[in-house]
């Protein structure tokens, strides 16, 4: 049978996923910042577009 898996190994791992649920997240807000960024320009565009 193994060893539970040591405190400062366990930690690390857990500080790890943390960051790497932080990226996520900042990448999401990002990306749908800017969709939104896009869908106003090609509003701006339909609306002012010469008739």
């Amino acid at each position: 049978m193994t060893d539970p898996e040591p405190e400062h190994r366990r930690l690390a791992r857990q500080a790890e996923e943390k960051r790497g649920e932080r990226h996520m997240w900042t990448w999401l807000a990002y990306f749908l910042f800017g969709i939104h960024i896009i869908a106003f320009v090609m509003i701006y565009a339909v609306l002012h577009a010469p008739k």
